[in-house]
């Protein structure tokens, strides 16, 4: 297996005309976890949906690679077959097709033809994961998020990340509503994923994501781009003193950089 590496170099991204991202680098690879944080509209989930391939995105400049290969030249299935994997902040529903269908299918997708999971292997698998996560086993005869709570959809998420074994998992918010008891267990699933196989973006907007899945990197970002980097205690200075600091020291006048950042 090659050793996960997602390489972001000045990209630069735009949605109705209004550029977003303004040079936007980063370096991850197998065993990281980097945290980026910012205040609302400075571009955190376009980035999230930028290199998953959203439509609505255009990038107008820069590079992405994974693996070495050229990200931004890969449909969506195939940036997902590459190892890309983003963890939504608010998961579409889809009715008719039920959790267990839906990982089946995507994992013996991602396997490949004639190196599909068996049935057997599958639900032993699909079991073991939804226990890690305290998932009551008839979510999997459920129709996909269909009438789940905001935390079950966050379960349900990181169900997936577990099956599909991804090579770089991107985050993006997924503590965003959860109860203490849920993030516990939301970050219990991330951790039991953490290996040199694998790296990890998370993007959240609170410090108390972090103390329970601890960060080698946390960025800060303003105005679509990393202004800051450093450790995990970055991230509880700015719990403790807001982004004011950042900005005053850095001389970044108080302004974001679009509406669907």
């Amino acid at each position: 297996m090659s050793t996960p590496h997602l390489k972001i170099e000045n990209l630069q991204v735009s949605i109705d005309n209004t550029e977003i991202l303004k040079g936007f680098s980063l370096e991850i690879k197998g065993g990281e976890v980097h945290a980026i944080m910012g205040p609302n509209g400075t571009g955190k989930s376009t980035l999230a949906s930028a290199l998953m391939g959203h439509p609505s995105y255009e990038v107008t400049g820069g590079s992405v690679q994974i693996g070495g290969e050229d990200l931004l030249e890969m449909e969506v299935d195939e940036r997902a077959r590459a190892g890309l994997f983003l963890a939504m902040q608010y998961p579409s529903e889809i009715s008719g097709i039920t959790t267990a269908d839906f990982l089946r299918s995507a994992v013996n997708v991602q396997r490949g033809e004639g190196n599909e999971l068996s049935l057997m292997k599958f639900i032993r698998q699909l079991d073991e994961k939804m226990n890690v996560l305290e998932m009551d086993e008839s979510f999997s005869q459920r129709y996909l998020n269909e009438g789940f709570s905001g935390g079950e959809k966050k379960r349900n998420e990181i169900l997936q990340m577990m099956m599909l074994q991804p090579k770089i998992c991107i985050l993006d918010e997924i503590d965003s509503g959860l109860d203490i008891d849920a993030l516990k267990v939301v970050s219990k699933g991330v951790n039991d994923l953490r290996s040199p196989e694998r790296g990890f973006l998370i993007i959240t907007h609170y410090q108390r994501l972090l103390n329970y899945v601890k960060p080698d990197f946390v960025h800060v970002m303003m105005q679509g781009r990393i202004v800051k980097s450093g450790g995990p205690e970055l991230a509880e200075k700015l719990e403790a003193e807001g982004y004011d600091w950042v900005k005053h020291e850095l001389g970044i006048k108080d302004e974001t950089v679009g509406q669907q950042a």
